[in-house]
């Protein structure tokens, strides 16, 4: 029998999202629940939300995160929730697997869905699943994985792999697992840095190599193509990049050589727990824990204090009224030149308003047209009236989208860039990083990927200038267009080695009177000995007197 409420709560106390829970907390959510008939647990979800704070990293509310604490809470007692108004959860995985009765023919449905021309050679694909082709991988993972399919959980992604447009593998990427001694100890985690910094780190759930395509390198191959592209697909469908992949590997089963093959470092061993819903049980089965690291510095990005972790949560309460936005140089007096592609009968919304409100939206933090289009309903019609919205009302995500989709992107790049800017200069100790970015999925037939030299803020990413980089050029020569119309006198600009040039720090330090951090690596070695010859390591620049 379910115990009371008021009981549970007495004894119930958990953390989630970095909110201790307790007895407040529940009789909180209780009165949320109770004091609005008829909501159903999505919004009850979305409200909670709200009344705590919690976000996603790319500005978004935690609404499935949080709805599935609340179904915990509920089952545990802590609180009361309505009745489903619909059945929850997937088909059952007896249908699924009915759907790949001869295994070759569904193989081949999932291929058709996408054809890909056989080449001559060995040409391997790795890419994410659309939304119809889920019920096909469930279905193979089901049949093929001894595991069976299970719900991922958190942020997840799945992908296809495609070896001379045949389907021979399947993958998903999950959140990471909360309690994992080895790689806590490997990476030096104490317990906050942890809870702050646990979704730079995904799981490696599932990895199936169809028995009918293996071969004796097909399986480290397709690790090694995933892991290449998993951290842009994440940063595109989830606003942040990762740092970390894992996977648990039973060793009474596998060894795990094409993770050894893929260069994964072991790190221990589990004590033979596994998470059973709410609780942990013993299973006896130990299991050895992988790594592969995405980036040289991943320690530095996992370690780094929780503090600047929360800055994004923090830029989230921007306070549009003190932004300059009327007036000569205000935000709306720089959008006025933005030439409006759309006809004039029913627009809703000025062109110069839904920029606005995507700009704010920006420096709140926000790094989707879909936390836009969220940020944009939370405001207040007083905001939004300020913003130029008629009645107070906000544009949808489909008018953010359209409207984004016809304005000249590098035009508005240039009039928004040095406003952006300007709003940013109250940070301490802030600067610019200069990144040359190749961007994925522009490529066309014939023509090239578009290549992009951007300019970053140091504190929070927000993109203040960006120009094309020309097949026939290179970033070198683009530094200055970059700069042209900005004002970055006495910030520091960063880049990488490619940029550490004589002309690029010249007109940094001549023409635009800022400073700069450039490194210098073996491909200028006389340069390189110059700096090693003058020890500057005795004679840091703060003992200087002139």
């Amino acid at each position: 029998m379910k115990r009371s409420c008021r009981d549970a709560r007495a004894t119930r106390r958990i953390v989630f999202r970095g909110t201790p829970l307790g007895d407040a907390q529940f009789c909180r959510i209780q009165r949320l629940i109770d004091g609005q008939l008829g909501i159903t647990r999505q919004e009850i979800a979305r409200q909670t939300c709200k009344s705590f704070g919690w976000r996603r990293n790319n500005g978004l509310w935690a609404v499935r995160a949080a709805r599935q604490l609340l179904v915990r809470l509920d089952a545990a007692g802590s609180i009361r929730l309505p009745a489903p108004r619909r059945t929850q959860g997937r088909p059952r995985r007896c249908n699924e697997a009915a759907m790949v009765g001869l295994g070759d023919a569904a193989s081949m449905d999932v291929v058709s869905s996408s054809p890909l021309p056989a080449r001559a050679g060995s040409v391997l694909l790795v890419r994410p699943i659309c939304s119809k082709e889920l019920p096909h991988w469930r279905a193979h993972i089901e049949r093929f994985h001894y595991l069976g399919d299970a719900a991922l959980v958190g942020e997840s992604i799945r992908y296809m792999a495609y070896l001379n447009g045949e389907l021979v593998a399947l993958l998903s990427f999950g959140a990471a697992a909360l309690r994992n001694a080895p790689r806590d100890r490997f990476i030096g985690w104490d317990e906050a840095t942890k809870k702050a910094r646990l979704h730079l780190i995904v799981n490696n759930a599932r990895f199936l190599v169809l028995p009918s395509n293996r071969s004796h390198d097909l399986a480290s191959r397709v690790l090694g193509a995933t892991l290449r592209r998993l951290s842009q697909d994440w940063e595109h469908v989830y606003g942040h990049r990762v740092v970390l992949v894992e996977t648990f590997v039973d060793t009474s089963r596998f060894r795990g050589t094409c993770y050894q093959a893929s260069n994964w470092t072991c790190v221990g061993e589990t004590k033979g727990w596994s998470k059973s819903g709410g609780t942990y049980r013993f299973n006896g089965q130990p299991k050895s824990v992988w790594l592969y690291a995405l980036r040289r510095d991943f320690r530095k990005q996992l370690c780094s204090s929780a503090a600047r972790c929360s800055r994004q949560e923090r830029l989230m309460a921007l306070d549009v009224e003190k932004l300059p936005l009327h007036g000569q140089g205000g935000l709306f007096d720089i959008l006025d030149d933005c030439p409006d592609a759309r006809k004039a009968r029913g627009l809703r919304h000025k062109l110069r308003n839904v920029l606005a409100i995507g700009v704010c939206a920006t420096l709140a933090g926000v790094r989707s047209v879909a936390a836009m289009a969220q940020w944009a309903a939370e405001q207040s019609p007083e905001t939004l009236k300020i913003l130029g919205s008629k009645r107070g009302k906000p544009p949808s995500e489909r008018t953010l989208r359209r409207v984004f989709s016809t304005v000249d992107v590098a035009e508005i790049d240039r009039l928004t860039g040095q406003w952006v800017a300007a709003q940013q200069q109250s940070v301490p100790g802030d600067g610019l990083a200069i990144d040359g970015k190749t961007e994925r999925g522009s490529r066309d037939g014939e023509i090239g990927a578009r290549h992009l030299l951007s300019a970053v803020m140091h504190s929070n990413g927000t993109v203040v200038g960006q120009v094309d980089v020309d097949s026939k050029t290179n970033e070198i020569t683009r530094v200055e267009p970059l700069f042209k119309d900005m004002d970055i006198k006495g910030k520091v600009v960063t880049a990488d080695a490619l940029l550490t040039q004589k002309e690029v720090a010249r007109h940094l330090v001549e023409d635009k009177k800022a400073d700069y951090v450039l490194p210098v690596k073996d491909n200028q070695p006389t340069l390189r000995q110059d700096i090693e010859t003058l020890n500057l390591d005795a004679f840091p620049p703060s003992t200087h007197d002139d």
